[in-house]
């Protein structure tokens, strides 16, 4: 493929994703930074296989960046209750198992985060789905054990929307 072609496409797909983003309820944003965080996981397992250790870097750095600046710089924290308080602890959670991951090149870690970004989506997936077909979703659910690092057993309640 030309040099010109891949240029093409990369522009095309940042276009995509700009409108994609314009164009995006509240709640699409949310789920679109987790499908980033999980894509930025899985480049960065595949990099730490291959040995590749300055693309590994550059993957977790992503995958933190979105996180951090993404998804708990959105927390309203005065809307948000105890929700957008467990949320903002269990993103400062993944973020520093992400940075000892790529610091010790632990894949397992690396894994772990994957699995609680993963499931944290499919609650935001479900979430948002229930927005689009009008509900007011109400949900409480004890977080993930895997999610919750001080194994504490408080409940997660998203409230109304």
């Amino acid at each position: 493929m030309s040099y010109a072609v891949k240029k093409a496409l990369k522009q095309y797909g940042d276009n995509s994703l700009d409108v994609a983003v314009e164009t995006a309820s509240p709640l699409k944003l949310v789920v679109m930074l987790y499908e980033g965080a999980i894509k930025a996981v899985g480049l960065a397992r595949y990099h730490m296989e291959a040995g590749h250790i300055p693309d590994k870097g550059k993957a977790i750095s992503h995958a933190i960046s979105i996180i951090d600046q993404g998804l708990r710089q959105s927390l309203d924290k005065s809307k948000g209750g105890d929700l957008a308080e467990n949320l903002d602890q269990l993103y400062r959670y993944m973020t520093e198992q992400l940075l000892l991951a790529n610091l010790h090149n632990k894949l397992d870690v690396l894994d772990h985060v994957g699995k609680l970004l993963g499931e944290l989506k499919e609650s935001w997936d479900q979430i948002e789905a229930g927005s689009r077909a009008g509900a007011q979703p109400v949900a409480e659910a004890p977080p993930p054990a895997a999610a919750n690092p001080n194994n504490d057993r408080g409940t997660l309640s998203y409230g109304r929307a």
